[in-house]
């Protein structure tokens, strides 16, 4: 049997399923280590959302339709960018993967820092950089695959969970974070003036959202290049190819569409709908106070409930999230015409309701598909389910942008519930054909 301090330097025989040959102090700290980088990739993919909402207020003239889009193209860049991401890491290995990306993401970060200094900058700037703040969402599909690797079937459920819940967390901490140190001047930047607000109010020091994070993740790429290894999981291009021969790959897409693509596409749309549906009363809900609040419960959510997948198995959690998106999204219904302001909490309980059994399905998607195929086209599929959710912030924000909110809650529920049905049948009745 080899000792941890050997498998550190020798991991040819690399194999989690068998104690001999795993080193499980290795797997701890690329899972801690690739966790903290995509916590900072999801603050990347959901910046634009932070700083979108306050930039007419800086003097940029943008009208609704605009912001809706700039708010939905890093989820079009970002599942663009997961189809490249899904085929990294069989080739390049986790800790070049990791390393690279993270001073990637450092590139978006300070392009919106210069940017939003400049009320003149171009609006085709402006999509541009919400492009390259893709970046962060197109991450995940690299590195959740990666992290799988390391760790053996029965703990993918608690592994998976943890990154991707406390990842997810990085929507909450950067729509906390910016409004937060827009106020005042970060120390050492003194000689970045703040940008003046066209009421006369408060000056803001906006530049701020993006460069607070510039040093995190340059840390993150150092702690990468230095702790992290790759293991013996190789695959060209074309040998990942067949897991698209595959029924359930298609189905597990369908399923996570509705659990992720929901999740990612509403946390980047919620404060511009609270704005466009609650903005015109009288002392209307501030969206910067109340948007962060679904994500984070979301993202907590998914990471407690990964070790009860690991226990009870992943397919009855993403049945019964799918019984609870659909309710939630009737519950958001009758709040999306509102006739007076505090009809704004039954419209919260709604979205609430929606994010909090999203966070349930993204735990138990993420624990079946380890389950229903073999190691390395696992990977390849939660990448590829992985990418294609990851459209979910760019439908949302131009299904709002083309229809009414009523209209498109009604679209969601619809889908919610035949997910609801591919699950029951395929996965969680008794006597499913392939139980998970």
């Amino acid at each position: 049997m080899k000792s941890g301090e050997a498998l550190a330097k020798d991991l040819s025989n690399w194999n989690p399923e068998d104690d001999a040959t795993w080193d499980r102090s290795l797997a701890w700290r690329t899972l801690w280590i690739t966790t903290y980088s995509l916590l900072l990739g999801f603050a990347t993919w959901y910046l634009v959302s932070a700083i979108a909402p306050r930039l007419n207020a800086i003097g940029f003239d943008l009208d609704q339709g605009q912001l809706y889009w700039l708010a939905a193209i890093p989820g079009l860049a970002g599942g663009l960018l997961r189809f490249a991401f899904m085929f990294l890491p069989p080739i390049v290995g986790t800790r070049a993967l990791v390393g690279w990306s993270s001073l990637l993401l450092a590139l978006p970060m300070l392009g919106w820092t210069l940017a939003v200094r400049d009320t003149s900058t171009p609006y085709a700037v402006l999509l541009a950089l919400a492009f390259a703040a893709g970046i962060g969402g197109g991450v995940f599909s690299g590195y959740m695959p990666s992290t799988s690797y390391f760790f053996p079937k029965r703990m993918q459920g608690t592994a998976l969970g943890l990154q991707a819940g406390i990842g997810n967390f990085g929507i909450g901490v950067v729509q906390v974070l910016v409004p937060w140190v827009i106020g005042f001047g970060l120390l050492g930047t003194w000689f970045l003036d703040p940008q003046s607000t066209v009421d006369g109010g408060a000056n803001m020091w906006l530049h701020n959202g993006g460069l607070v994070l510039i040093p995190w993740a340059v840390l993150a790429s150092i702690l990468a290049f230095v702790f992290l290894r790759r293991v013996p999981v190789q695959a060209n291009f074309r040998e990942q190819l067949d897991i698209f021969r595959l029924k359930h790959t298609w189905i597990m897409t369908a399923i996570y569409m509705m659990t992720f693509g929901a999740y990612a596409g509403l946390a980047a749309q919620m404060g511009l709908i609270i704005v466009n549906v609650y903005g015109g009363f009288e002392n209307a809900p501030d969206p910067l106070a109340y948007m962060w609040i679904g994500p984070a419960l979301g993202a907590l959510v998914r990471a407690v409930a990964g070790p009860l997948c690991d226990r009870f198995g992943g397919a009855p959690f993403t049945f019964i999230s799918g019984i609870g998106m659909t309710a939630g999204t009737i519950i958001t219904l009758f709040f999306l015409a509102p006739t007076d302001v505090n009809e704004f909490w039954g419209f919260m309980a709604g979205m609430i309701t929606i994010f909090f059994f999203a966070g349930l399905g993204n735990a138990g998607t993420f624990k079946q598909m380890p389950m229903l195929f073999p190691k390395r086209q696992a990977g390849g599929v939660v990448g590829f389910t992985s990418a294609v959710a990851a459209f979910g912030p760019f439908i949302v924000g131009m299904s709002l942008s083309a229809v009414a909110p009523f209209a498109f809650f009604v679209i969601c529920g619809a889908w919610c519930l035949f997910c609801t049905a591919l699950t029951w049948y395929y996965y969680a009745r008794p006597g499913a054909p392939a139980k998970s």
